[in-house]
Protein backbone atom coordinates (compact mmCIF):
# COMPACT_ATOMS: atom_id res chain seq x y z
CA UNK A 1 0.00 0.00 0.00
CA UNK A 2 1.64 3.30 -0.95
CA UNK A 3 1.62 5.73 1.49
CA UNK A 4 1.87 9.78 1.39
CA UNK A 5 3.11 12.57 3.41
CA UNK A 6 0.60 15.19 4.02
CA UNK A 7 1.94 18.90 6.10
CA UNK A 8 -1.04 19.89 7.80
CA UNK A 9 -1.45 23.46 9.60
CA UNK A 10 -3.86 24.30 12.19
CA UNK A 11 -4.94 26.91 13.83
CA UNK A 12 -7.42 28.53 16.45
CA UNK A 13 -8.35 31.87 17.71
CA UNK A 14 -11.90 31.13 19.65
CA UNK A 15 -12.52 29.58 22.55
CA UNK A 16 -10.03 27.45 24.29
CA UNK A 17 -7.35 27.98 21.41
CA UNK A 18 -4.80 25.06 22.88
CA UNK A 19 -7.83 22.65 23.34
CA UNK A 20 -8.92 23.13 19.93
CA UNK A 21 -5.68 22.69 18.40
CA UNK A 22 -5.27 19.77 20.93
CA UNK A 23 -8.22 18.26 19.36
CA UNK A 24 -7.87 19.08 15.99
CA UNK A 25 -4.81 16.77 16.31
CA UNK A 26 -5.96 13.70 17.85
CA UNK A 27 -8.85 13.59 15.02
CA UNK A 28 -6.57 13.95 12.01
CA UNK A 29 -4.31 11.15 14.32
CA UNK A 30 -7.87 9.03 14.29
CA UNK A 31 -8.48 8.99 10.48
CA UNK A 32 -8.59 5.49 8.90
CA UNK A 33 -5.37 4.78 7.49
CA UNK A 34 -3.60 7.50 8.78
CA UNK A 35 -0.31 8.25 11.21
CA UNK A 36 0.13 11.18 12.64
CA UNK A 37 3.95 11.08 12.70
CA UNK A 38 5.45 14.64 13.78
CA UNK A 39 3.86 17.70 15.40
CA UNK A 40 5.64 21.41 15.66
CA UNK A 41 5.24 23.41 18.80
CA UNK A 42 2.31 25.70 19.22
CA UNK A 43 2.74 29.06 18.36
CA UNK A 44 0.92 32.44 19.19
CA UNK A 45 0.83 34.62 15.94
CA UNK A 46 -0.63 37.78 15.30
CA UNK A 47 -3.98 37.56 13.08
CA UNK A 48 -2.98 38.35 9.25
CA UNK A 49 -5.42 39.92 7.05
CA UNK A 50 -8.58 41.30 9.43
CA UNK A 51 -6.20 42.44 12.72
CA UNK A 52 -8.74 43.51 14.76
CA UNK A 53 -9.13 39.81 16.42
CA UNK A 54 -7.66 37.54 19.15
CA UNK A 55 -4.40 36.30 18.50
CA UNK A 56 -4.23 32.43 17.22
CA UNK A 57 -2.27 29.53 18.10
CA UNK A 58 -0.90 27.62 15.37
CA UNK A 59 1.30 24.44 14.56
CA UNK A 60 2.00 22.21 12.19
CA UNK A 61 1.49 18.43 11.77
CA UNK A 62 3.02 15.84 9.47
CA UNK A 63 0.33 13.04 8.71
CA UNK A 64 0.75 10.02 6.83
CA UNK A 65 -2.09 8.81 4.64
CA UNK A 66 -2.81 5.91 2.45
CA UNK A 67 -5.37 8.34 1.03
CA UNK A 68 -5.19 10.78 -1.59
CA UNK A 69 -5.01 14.71 -1.04
CA UNK A 70 -9.11 15.31 -2.37
CA UNK A 71 -9.58 12.50 0.75
CA UNK A 72 -7.61 14.34 3.07
CA UNK A 73 -9.08 17.82 2.22
CA UNK A 74 -12.68 16.31 2.87
CA UNK A 75 -11.92 14.91 6.31
CA UNK A 76 -10.24 17.97 7.40
CA UNK A 77 -13.45 19.79 6.53
CA UNK A 78 -15.29 17.43 8.27
CA UNK A 79 -12.82 17.99 11.71
CA UNK A 80 -13.32 21.49 11.21
CA UNK A 81 -16.94 21.47 11.51
CA UNK A 82 -17.05 18.79 14.23
CA UNK A 83 -15.30 21.02 15.93
CA UNK A 84 -17.45 23.68 15.35
CA UNK A 85 -16.40 26.01 12.92
CA UNK A 86 -18.38 28.30 11.64
CA UNK A 87 -17.46 29.93 8.54
CA UNK A 88 -18.66 33.52 8.26
CA UNK A 89 -16.18 35.64 7.66
CA UNK A 90 -12.76 35.17 5.37
CA UNK A 91 -9.58 35.49 7.81
CA UNK A 92 -12.19 36.25 10.44
CA UNK A 93 -12.27 34.31 14.14
CA UNK A 94 -12.27 30.96 13.99
CA UNK A 95 -12.27 27.80 16.55
CA UNK A 96 -9.76 25.51 14.50
CA UNK A 97 -8.25 25.99 10.99
CA UNK A 98 -6.81 23.61 9.34
CA UNK A 99 -5.06 23.99 5.71
CA UNK A 100 -3.48 21.09 3.66
CA UNK A 101 0.23 22.73 3.13
CA UNK A 102 2.08 20.24 1.12
CA UNK A 103 1.05 16.60 -0.39
CA UNK A 104 4.00 14.88 -0.81
CA UNK A 105 5.88 16.86 -3.66
CA UNK A 106 2.47 17.04 -5.38
CA UNK A 107 1.13 20.09 -7.47
CA UNK A 108 -2.55 20.22 -7.28
CA UNK A 109 -4.56 22.73 -8.94
CA UNK A 110 -8.05 21.72 -9.07
CA UNK A 111 -11.61 23.53 -7.78
CA UNK A 112 -11.09 23.83 -3.84
CA UNK A 113 -8.07 22.27 -3.37
CA UNK A 114 -4.40 24.71 -4.35
CA UNK A 115 -1.44 22.22 -3.48
CA UNK A 116 1.22 23.39 -2.46
CA UNK A 117 -1.09 26.00 -0.05
CA UNK A 118 -0.63 29.28 -2.38
CA UNK A 119 0.20 31.19 0.36
CA UNK A 120 2.42 29.55 2.70
CA UNK A 121 5.41 30.82 1.70
CA UNK A 122 4.34 34.64 2.26
CA UNK A 123 3.38 33.56 6.00
CA UNK A 124 5.82 33.15 9.15
CA UNK A 125 2.72 31.81 11.24
CA UNK A 126 3.04 28.62 8.89
CA UNK A 127 6.72 28.83 8.38
CA UNK A 128 8.09 28.55 11.72
CA UNK A 129 6.21 25.74 12.73
CA UNK A 130 6.98 24.36 9.39
CA UNK A 131 10.82 24.75 9.52
CA UNK A 132 11.06 23.29 13.12
CA UNK A 133 9.56 19.53 11.72
CA UNK A 134 10.52 19.95 7.75
CA UNK A 135 13.41 22.90 7.49
CA UNK A 136 14.89 20.80 4.03
CA UNK A 137 11.83 19.98 2.42
CA UNK A 138 11.19 21.55 -0.68
CA UNK A 139 8.43 23.42 -2.15
CA UNK A 140 7.86 22.02 -5.66
CA UNK A 141 7.05 25.09 -7.38
CA UNK A 142 9.26 27.68 -5.80
CA UNK A 143 12.43 25.07 -5.42
CA UNK A 144 13.62 26.35 -2.05
CA UNK A 145 13.94 24.78 0.98
CA UNK A 146 10.87 25.47 3.97
CA UNK A 147 14.25 27.23 5.55
CA UNK A 148 15.27 29.17 2.75
CA UNK A 149 11.79 30.50 2.40
CA UNK A 150 11.80 31.44 6.23
CA UNK A 151 15.03 33.12 5.37
CA UNK A 152 13.81 35.21 2.38
CA UNK A 153 10.43 36.46 4.47
CA UNK A 154 9.99 39.67 4.33
CA UNK A 155 7.09 40.50 6.28
CA UNK A 156 8.46 42.02 9.36
CA UNK A 157 5.58 42.13 11.18
CA UNK A 158 4.28 39.19 11.87
CA UNK A 159 4.16 38.32 15.46
CA UNK A 160 5.36 34.17 16.46
CA UNK A 161 6.34 33.50 19.90
CA UNK A 162 6.82 29.43 20.40
CA UNK A 163 4.48 28.52 23.73
CA UNK A 164 5.66 26.24 26.11
CA UNK A 165 2.99 23.81 26.77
Amino acid sequence: MQTHHAYIGFGSNLGNRLENCRNALEALAALPECSLLKTSSFYETAPMGLVEQPSFINGVALLESADDAHWLLRRMLAIETALGRIRTLKWGPRSIDLDLLFFDDLIIDSPGLSIPHPFLHERRFVLEPLNEIAPDFHHPTLGKTVAELLDDLQDGHQRVEVLST
